[in-house]
């Protein structure tokens, strides 16, 4: 099935959407709140006097959006999109609203906690606790030495900076982020080709621009959203790739269902069509790329007909896509996507992603008008060094490089840490904003890992499945009670932005980031290292790019010296310095260098089903679940759901609202069942925020399965992402 312009007959204006946007927001801000009540709250905030405003960031998920905070007396009244921020343009998506809810929620984290001997947690005061782990973590590093300590974190603006500089002043290089379950694949292959993690499409110049797999219309920043409602507005195609036809389908003009893991045939199909055809850039092939010869070589084998008995997509629609791509560059691109697709999920997913780089260079669309864009990012320059001494590099190398040399350097495989605490290797942990233990992969081994551990302390706001899996639990306050560093923007213009505290601490037992790890380090024997506040330090950041911490906590963010951004082909990153079609690297890794085909690596069986998974608007991964509005919004709707195809639920007798029971090689559930025609036979859909199991978050705990406990281990070869969607499962009516 290819479905072109029928869609637009049938959809929501884009005007439906923000306006449902929009009132999703509105629904999580009141939360259980009557509509009565709400009006009387609303008439009682009548004198203006009592109401105060200030800007900072969202915490919503991980892009950090701006807002402006009202409060009345005191206490959280509204938050609304800042204007001037390039992420938020005057919105704030329902998540962002929701998330706002944390400072007043009945699930939050108060105190500190410590695991007793029978698993319950009791209450232990911030000497206490930090005096006990830095005993721990001394005693690790006498029998084990510094590199059998790890952290894993959520990168934040402060949380990136002091986990990092915590963990290396106690001598370990031990650092991770969340990104192997995340689009550590997808980045990794972007830099193997481009130099750069990551780039963008300039939607308001574009023509034609091709999504696999990633939804604007799901996850919800609302810059993209709008971007990508303008070029639709604008007369530009848009072409979603995906086995199921997702929310960012308001805005497209083609819906192509394809086999899940298998997009890298249609990208290759793709490629094959322009080669050998000639419908290529000759000049930015020539002038700016290496490998072509060898790519070129390869990709004659890829033909539109063997891609399609690969990915399901017909080969018709294969040359048809390639040939109005063509047509339309330099302004088009096939958009970079994120975790869903290919960013984790599929023995493929690093190749994957060097193929979409393959296509838009084959497009000549790097750098120009309605094409791929790579652009800058600021960040601070050196500081005193007497008044923010430097840490010692880690001797030893950080566990999981040397088996995952395609990991980005900055994030590293965080399974490495699973595997260190089964082994040995690694015997004290530290999570950071992070649910590794629900969230990340196989979480029934996560936890007899962690379990393993001597040493294991979480640092949350709620009591996360991780936390109920560490020795000690250490309450952080939410996110407008507390200040940061300061969070540096990339674009075509620069900007630094604060998250600066909108109310007082409602618990005066939590702690903010900076002074959790500061407390940590001094416990530890590492507190020269932070004889700074985080204060000191964002003032003396803002100062290297020219502006102070008074300016921006005054505007809420400030436009930096202009960066010279320029249309033109790039000077990419690479050790060629051209775009790379083959990479040394690559083949230092053990992997083909030239770019080119890898299948996935799970197949079902006759009587079995693909299961994908995404994200809603409203949610966060497992972070939002608990927060009430959200809980309620998701109740109400049902989004809790596995989605099948409507043919395949006729095959099998399943009517929606069905309860059926899904299962794989690791798992066993039972879920309620959402009938559809918005997905391709032979394919399940999941959303990946459901299935909590702590207890301590009782609106979460038991509603909807987790994908993730679906999913056996793998690791992505020379990467080591999660391979998060490599399963296949089995369903059955539940009768009765």
């Amino acid at each position: 099935m290819y479905v072109k312009e029928a869609l637009m007959s049938s959809k929501p204006t884009r005007r439906t959407f923000l306006k449902g946007t929009a009132a999703t927001a509105a629904l999580a801000a009141v939360g259980t709140c009557s509509l009565g009540a709400w009006q009387a709250q609303r008439a009682e905030a009548a004198d203006d006097s009592a109401k105060a405003q200030g800007p900072s960031l969202c915490n919503g998920c991980s892009s950090k959006c701006g807002l402006i905070a009202t409060t009345l007396g005191g206490r959280l009244w509204t938050v609304e999109g800042m204007e001037a921020h390039p992420y938020s343009k005057g919105t704030l998506c329902g998540r962002g609203h929701g998330a706002a809810q944390w400072a007043y929620s009945d699930g939050r984290l108060t105190q500190p906690m410590k695991r007793q001997n029978d698993g319950s947690f009791a209450p232990i005061s911030w000497d206490d606790a930090f005096a006990e782990i830095g005993a721990k973590v001394q005693e690790i590093i006498a029998e084990a030495g510094p590199e059998a300590l790890a952290v894993i974190q959520d990168p934040r603006p402060s949380g990136k900076y002091y986990s990092k500089r915590f963990m290396n002043a106690l001598g370990s290089a031990n650092v991770y982020t969340h990104a192997a379950a995340c689009n550590l694949s997808k980045e990794s292959g972007i830099q193997e080709a481009t130099g750069a993690t990551n780039f963008s499409v300039d939607f308001a110049n574009t023509k034609m621009v091709v999504f696999i797999g990633r939804s604007y219309g799901d996850g919800i920043r609302p810059s993209s959203v709008k971007s990508l409602a303008g070029a639709a507005d604008a007369g530009a195609r848009v072409v979603i790739v995906d086995p199921r036809l997702n929310n960012t389908g308001i805005f497209a003009t083609d819906w192509v269902p394809i086999k899940p893991g298998c997009d890298i045939a249609l990208l290759l199909g793709i490629a094959n069509v322009l080669v050998t055809r000639d419908l290529y850039d000759h000049e930015f092939v020539e002038q700016s790329c290496t490998g072509f010869p060898e790519f070129a070589a390869q990709v004659a084998e890829y033909t539109p007909e063997w891609a399609e008995g690969v990915c399901d997509v017909p080969a018709d629609t294969i040359v048809e896509l390639a040939e109005s791509l063509a047509a339309a560059a330099p302004a088009c691109a096939i958009e970079p996507s994120w975790r869903a697709a290919f960013g984790c999920a599929y023995q493929n997913s690093f190749e994957t992603a060097r193929a979409v780089c393959a296509v838009n260079a084959l497009l000549g669309c790097w750098g120009q008008k309605g094409g791929a864009l790579i652009t800058s990012s600021p960040k601070a320059g050196d500081l005193d060094p007497v008044k923010f001494p430097k840490v010692p590099e880690p001797a030893a190398k950080r566990v999981g490089d040397e088996e995952y040399p395609l990991a980005l350097a900055g994030t590293g495989t965080n399974l490495a840490v699973l595997n260190g605490c089964n082994d040995g290797t690694v015997q004290g942990v530290f999570f950071y904003n992070s649910n590794a233990v629900q969230g990340y992969a196989q979480p029934a081994m996560w936890r007899v890992a962690v379990v393993a551990a001597k040493l294991v302390v979480a640092i949350d706001v709620q009591m996360s499945e991780t936390a109920l899996a560490s020795h000690y639990v250490l309450p952080e306050c939410t996110v407008l009670e507390r200040f940061e560093l300061p969070e540096f923007i990339g674009g075509k213009k620069h900007f630094a932005a604060l998250r600066t505290p909108i109310i007082e601490r409602v618990h005066p037992d939590t702690k903010s980031c900076d002074e959790i790890f500061t407390g940590l380090a001094e416990a530890c024997g590492v507190g020269q290292y932070f004889p700074f506040t985080v204060e000191e330090l964002a003032e003396a950041q803002l100062a290297t790019v020219g502006t102070s911490v008074e300016a921006v906590r005054e505007a809420g963010i400030v436009e930096l010296a202009d960066p010279g951004f320029a249309f033109g082909t790039p000077v990419f990153k690479t050790p060629t310095e051209k775009f790379q079609f083959t990479s040394a690297k690559v083949a230092e890794a053990g992997l083909n260098p030239v770019i080119g085909y890898v299948p996935r690596l799970v197949e079902p069986a006759e009587d079995e089903f693909y299961l994908v998974g995404g994200k809603q608007g409203i949610h966060s991964h497992t972070m939002t679940l608990n927060l009430e509005a959200l809980n309620a919004i998701s109740r109400e709707y049902g989004l809790e759901r596995l989605w099948m195809a409507a043919a395949d639920a006729a095959e099998l007798g399943i009517a929606d609202g069905d309860t059926v029971e899904l299962s794989s090689s690791e798992h066993t559930g039972t879920v309620t069942v959402k009938v559809t025609e918005r997905l391709k036979p032979g394919v399940l859909f999941m959303p990946t925020h459901y299935g909590s199991t702590s207890p301590y978050l009782t609106r979460a705990q038991g509603f909807g399965l987790n994908m993730m406990d679906f999913v056996p281990l793998h690791l992505e070869p020379a990467v080591g992402s999660t391979m998060s969607q490599e399963v296949a499962v089995k369903v059955r009516k539940v009768e009765g």
